[in-house]
């Protein structure tokens, strides 16, 4: 039976992976282009597990069988055989490539003729691949950091670098307190699993130089791996100006037409109305107490009278009245005050043409 062991080219590749592990094992972390098609469900793996623990493994393997027999493990070979179709350059993986992916692969080889790969080492393999890609890369390769005001345009400008790790897409949040998206975020697994990836696929391509978003500890409920997080207190950076207009402007669109957008296309016209409005409601009240109680009741009466007249008659510029006031009396001063402690590592600040003028020349290779 085939096994596989270029875990490297499994991550570059995309490849189809068929995950067999238990539900709660994938829920708390898998891979980009991972499917789950478990040989037990989690009730019948607590079973199994504690079998085993009383018992020994003979008797937890049998216990196995019987509990994944007849129509139930009819139906799941079905699966694993769909998915084989479906994907015929895929591979399959247990946690540690033994007992279940072997009895995956034996099962849907007898079944269907079909001998599916699986993968050496399974899931703890992978993942230990992917942290020590990360580490390595950390420590061999260099890396500048893009800082700038709020709403200046850094999360565009940097998805444009073809040498970029964008750190907010992979945790599927703008990075701010009104950065929640609508479908809420990976868990702090897939978070790491898919910047690994993202470094893999760029190191195969010959970058040895990286950009990256200032950013702090956590992004959303998601947090930076500890050593790249320490590492970006003293990276190089450049800062990204632009008007308070235009960053206002960016603001509205982002935050408010977009994010509209979002939640009709995802939960329809009114509830998706309403839902986008309680998500901009609660992003000012988590940061009511910074805000102070006078300045947020204002920004507060500002955003629902905008949220109203959106709701009527769908016009947005009213939101300006609070965008404008929380960029320079909240935002603005916070980051402000950043920029004055990382000044010795700022090398130029400018628009988007002169921080690109400049990285041009930077990641020249060295």
């Amino acid at each position: 039976m085939q096994q596989i062991t270029d875990l490297q080219q499994l991550f570059i590749n995309d490849v189809p992976l068929m995950d067999v592990r238990a539900p709660i094992e994938f829920i708390k972390g898998a891979f980009p282009f991972a499917t789950n098609h478990p040989l037990m469900d989690d009730a019948e793996r607590q079973q199994v597990g504690t079998c085993y623990k009383q018992h020994g493994q003979p008797a937890a393997i049998a216990l196995g069988h019987k509990l994944v027999s007849g129509k139930t493990k009819a139906e799941r070979i079905e699966a694993w055989h769909q998915f084989a179709l479906r994907n015929p350059h895929g591979v399959l993986y247990c946690f540690r490539g033994g007992l279940r992916s072997k009895i995956s692969q034996e099962w849907l080889h007898s079944n269907t003729g079909i001998d599916y790969p699986r993968v050496t080492g399974g899931y703890k393999a992978m993942r230990q691949y992917l942290l020590d890609t990360t580490h390595q890369a950390l420590q061999k390769h260099s890396f500048i950091v893009i800082g700038g005001l709020t709403g200046s345009g850094k999360t565009e400008f940097i998805t444009q670098l073809k040498n970029s790790l964008d750190l907010e897409g992979h945790a599927n949040h703008r990075g701010s307190s009104f950065g929640k998206r609508v479908h809420g975020q990976p868990s702090q697994i897939d978070f790491e699993n898919r910047l690994a990836i993202d470094i893999l696929k760029k190191q195969f391509l010959g970058i040895e130089q990286f950009v990256l978003e200032d950013e702090g500890h956590s992004i959303g409920r998601c947090s930076l791996p500890q050593e790249l997080h320490v590492k970006m207190q003293h990276y190089p950076m450049v800062w990204l100006e632009d008007t308070l207009e235009n960053r206002a402007q960016r603001i509205l669109k982002t935050y408010v037409i977009e994010q509209r957008q979002d939640y009709i296309a995802n939960y329809g016209q009114d509830l998706g109305f309403q839902q986008y409005s309680n998500n901009l409601v609660a992003s000012l009240q988590n940061i009511q107490k910074r805000l102070g109680h006078e300045r947020y009741l204002k920004l507060s009466h500002s955003m629902n009278i905008a949220l109203d007249i959106e709701k009527n008659c769908g016009a947005t510029d009213l939101h300006l009245h609070w965008i404008e006031p929380m960029l320079i009396d909240y935002f603005d001063p916070m980051y402000t005050h950043q920029r004055q402690q990382k000044a010795a590592r700022i090398r130029v600040s400018g628009n988007e043409a002169e921080i690109a003028q400049y990285l041009m020349h930077y990641n020249r290779p060295l």
